[in-house]
């Protein structure tokens, strides 16, 4: 009789243990689901489907702070890109001026009005001159802000006589704008540049 009491004493036990485990096994299943739901949750608020030419295609977000270089030095390219390429056509270069003037402050505005006021660009349209640009690189300093540039680029001036190819260097600071819009995609203002360099290298 004291065999089988404890034979039953033991089966309990085991019964016990088992039961035990079986919920702490059920526990923790249910805490690693609820961890992946939550994951799952999260990666798909950072995907974004866009619609384009009737096909669906899906784009990540990413915080700004990765992108800040690449978006600062396309922003700052554009710009120089519009503000020294001259084609001999005043239309075209008041069309292109708009544009830069949307990428940079009232100190742009200023280079420009002395640039006309002096006569630059009538002697480029006299001249038939165009005028190309090449950014060959942009130091970035992000440790304060606004973040502070300085730019390296070539100039080209095709004319009938030759080419003749000129170095620029200008510097200035960026500010982040509140919004984006068409003329501004980057968000961002170029303030106080200025040019510190624009001589003559070769001419062919």
């Amino acid at each position: 009789m004291f065999m089988q009491l404890k034979n039953i004493d033991t089966a309990f036990k085991h019964v016990k243990a088992l039961s035990v485990g079986f919920m702490v096994v059920n526990f923790l299943c249910m805490v690693f689901c609820i961890y992946q739901s939550y994951h799952m949750v999260e990666l798909s608020q950072e995907r974004v489907y866009v619609l384009h030419n009737g096909k669906v295609l899906e784009a990540l977000a990413a915080d700004r702070r990765a992108n800040l270089p690449v978006e600062l030095r396309d922003h700052i390219r554009t710009f120089h890109g519009y503000f020294f390429s001259v084609s001999p056509d005043d239309g075209a270069i008041k069309r292109d001026m708009d544009k830069a003037l949307y990428l940079a402050d009232e100190s742009a505005k200023k280079e420009y009005d002395n640039l006309r006021e002096s006569g630059f660009y009538n002697r480029m349209i006299a001249a038939n001159i165009s005028q190309e640009i090449q950014v060959d690189s942009i130091h970035l300093t992000l440790d304060n802000y606004p973040y502070k540039f300085t730019c390296f680029a070539t100039e080209k001036l095709v004319r009938s006589s030759g080419i003749s190819y000129r170095k620029l260097v200008t510097t200035g600071e960026v500010r982040t704008l509140e919004d984006r819009s068409d003329e501004n995609p980057h968000g961002f203002l170029i303030q106080k540049w200025q040019t510190l360099e624009n001589r003559d290298l070769v001419t062919k």
